[in-house]
């Protein structure tokens, strides 16, 4: 697997590099072959935490996990830990809803698991200024509403833009403060 290493506000030195290589390395067993696209890790340093963010694109997935702690070391242990997580818990999710050849099932070996999440999410930012400070552009999969929850849940964050596969519209599910889910659908013909 290909990783782009940066640094931000940290010299990403070559000991951290061969670190990070030998523990995303583990991650190949869950794949049958390894992902054509480069993985990116981002490495940082923010008021005395040491914070890594791993994002790994595959085909109409992708894998994601970011950690903090006062260790550089043990947020990559970490991050990988939470990859490996992510895979084992929605392999049987997974592999329920795509049972047909090609599918995301096909990325992924037998005996491991497989994880999923589309959307690389925005960064929260400490300010309260209404200022945007970083885009993000990807292109929305055709999924039902079940599987969105489940990118969703993949990506840890609390809400998920889609392409609803029944409507053929752009759908955004979200997780409720009662822990159990919401859907945001346009009403036809609304206009702004």
């Amino acid at each position: 697997m290909n990783l782009a290493i940066r640094g931000q506000q940290i010299e990403v030195t070559d000991a951290l590099k061969d670190y990070v290589d030998k523990k995303l390395s583990r991650l190949e067993k869950y794949f049958d072959a390894p992902p054509a696209s480069d993985g990116n890790v981002t490495l940082g340093v923010t008021r005395g935490l040491h914070s890594v963010e791993v994002t790994i694109p595959l085909p109409g997935v992708m894998l994601r996990a970011e950690d903090r702690s006062d260790d550089m070391y043990a947020s990559i242990d970490a991050v990988v830990d939470k990859l490996e997580r992510q895979i084992r818990k929605h392999k049987t999710k997974l592999n329920r809803k795509f049972r047909q050849e090609g599918s995301l099932k096909m990325l992924f070996t037998e005996e491991a698991a497989t994880g999923t999440g589309l959307l690389p999410t925005m960064t929260e930012e400490e300010h309260d200024e209404l200022e945007v400070v970083r885009t993000k552009r990807f292109t929305l999969k055709p999924m039902d509403v079940e599987e969105a929850i489940l990118q969703m849940n993949m990506v840890g964050h609390n809400f998920f833009v889609f392409s609803n596969i029944d409507t053929q519209e752009v759908n955004v599910v979200y997780k409720r403060n009662d822990g159990k889910y919401g859907l945001i659908e346009q009403n036809e013909g609304s206009a702004y």
